[in-house]
């Protein structure tokens, strides 16, 4: 049986037909832009000598579970001469002897790898997660005497505030930061010179300021949206409300491509969309606190960082309740203890009360969190090490917030609250913000077994109970 690829009619279809030296395809969610950028070298399977390759930011992201790998095998098997590696590297090749590679670039020094090298076709899934010495230097490899003239692909999500929102600057509404539909496959030429790009709407005027044809490479940006892709629309429709749930930063990029919104005081939390009670719902089925430590006093620095605690609680009804918020600047002492005199009070008031912990990076770290596991021995305590920037660890409850499924009881710790989670993440403390992050995630995600506690244990998310 013969296997028919072909793209979709709208954006999917011009990024495969534009003949720009560097094209970058996407500006939202769910727009069909890796299965796109894998569609792309079929054209020149049976040319003998073709190389390609198609760039992540990490390994992983290539082999993990619909990564491009699984989305390759998907498209790939079955086409005649086609034959997949997985060692050393990944790799397709084809019918004469074309491949296409999948590699990582993590860090600029990865470059070094790839000195000397001619590759035809260079493509990067999720452009805004390289940087632009990146970018440039692969430009540099981008060469081929197989007859096919060199081009670069990529397709990405937006950030605004990657070197990728200035390089496409041209084709988003700088007031609105939405793709102007009219420029969306349009042209446009540039040169980099001394690190200096300069673009012109065409290749005379860039000439005309003596630069040579030879610099010039041709450019253009092509704008999609979920919309614009129909199958996945029609076998899963119900993705769009997942994207719909997101707060309101990732919402507005994702969902609708908006290039310049960025993370601002209000955006994340906002006290009119949460609901006030005056007494605890007795519905609740499971409690944690968030901890965020510090180990400074009130009579040091004024600009130091606080010790803060969040108890959240979920109730049967998928609503949330943070129930106590404690901020206090302490010594390294006074910490330790009114972590152990919280973890009594909670057990005593609460019943069954995950604490969690942050534990830093390193044997330091490690130490520090086995050193409070037994001193809370007898407590459901959990220590783990944060990932991610403090905007995607708040970025879960504020979804929830902003759906109005946040209760907060009456109290006099609310206006401090209220005060720092409204100022986030402008704000230069942000303390309560990442113990309510943490205590809600804990909830969310984490898992509800016990396990002994011992250097090895310290080392896994997991509970530990004494």
């Amino acid at each position: 049986m013969s296997k028919i690829i072909k793209p979709q009619k709208g954006p999917q279809e011009k990024f495969l037909a534009t003949n720009a030296d560097i094209a970058i395809y996407g500006g939202a969610a769910g727009g069909g832009k890796t299965y796109a950028l894998l569609m792309e070298p079929l054209r020149y399977i049976y040319m003998k000598g073709y190389r390609a390759v198609v760039f992540r930011k990490n390994y992983t992201q290539i082999n993990t579970s619909g990564g491009l790998w699984d989305e390759s095998t998907n498209m790939y098997l079955g086409i005649y001469g086609a034959v997949p590696t997985k060692s050393p590297k990944y790799r397709w090749t084809f019918a004469k002897k074309s491949i296409l590679y999948f590699d990582y670039l993590g860090r600029d020094e990865d470059l070094s790898r790839w000195q000397g090298s001619q590759i035809t076709f260079i493509g990067f899934d999720e452009l805004t997660h390289f940087s632009q010495r990146q970018f440039f230097y692969m430009m540099s490899r981008n060469r081929s005497i197989c007859g096919v003239k060199p081009y670069i692909r990529a397709t990405c999500n937006p950030d605004a505030d990657s070197w990728v929102a200035s390089f496409i600057s041209w084709w988003i509404d700088q007031d609105t930061g939405y793709p102007i539909k009219e420029r969306s496959g349009k042209i446009r030429y540039m040169a980099r010179i001394n690190d200096e790009i300069i673009w012109g709407n065409t290749i005379e005027e860039l000439i005309a300021q003596d630069i040579n044809h030879s610099d010039i490479k041709s450019v253009t940006f092509i704008a999609s949206t979920l919309h614009d892709n129909k199958i996945l629309m029609e076998k899963d429709p119900a993705y769009i409300s997942n994207l719909k749930a997101l707060p309101i930063v990732e919402r507005e990029r994702l969902l609708h491509g908006n290039w310049k919104i960025k993370a601002a005081a209000g955006l994340y939390y906002q006290r009119t969309q949460v609901t006030m009670i005056d007494e605890l719902p007795k519905d609740i089925v499971l409690w944690c606190r968030g901890w965020d430590l510090a180990a400074t006093s009130e009579d040091e620095s004024g600009e130091s960082a606080y010790t803060a605690s969040v108890l959240i609680g979920k109730r049967r009804s998928g609503n949330y309740v943070i129930a106590d918020v404690i901020n206090k600047r302490l010594k390294a002492a006074e910490v330790r203890k009114l972590i152990q005199i919280t973890c009594k009070t909670d057990k005593a008031k609460y019943g069954r009360v995950v604490e969690r912990l942050p534990k830093d990076p390193g044997q330091a770290g490690k130490e520090q969190a086995e050193s409070y596991l037994k001193m809370l021995a007898g407590y459901l305590v959990k220590a783990i090490a944060e990932s991610g920037s403090k905007e995607s660890r708040a970025e879960p409850l504020a979804a929830q917030w902003q759906g109005g499924n946040v209760e907060i009881l009456t109290a006099e710790w609310n206006e401090m609250y209220f005060n720092q989670m409204e100022s986030f993440p402008e704000s230069k403390f942000k303390d309560m913000v990442d113990a309510s992050s943490s205590a809600f995630n804990e909830i969310e995600h984490g898992a509800t077994y016990s396990v002994p506690v011992s250097n090895d244990s310290l080392s896994k998310s997991s509970y530990w109970r004494r």
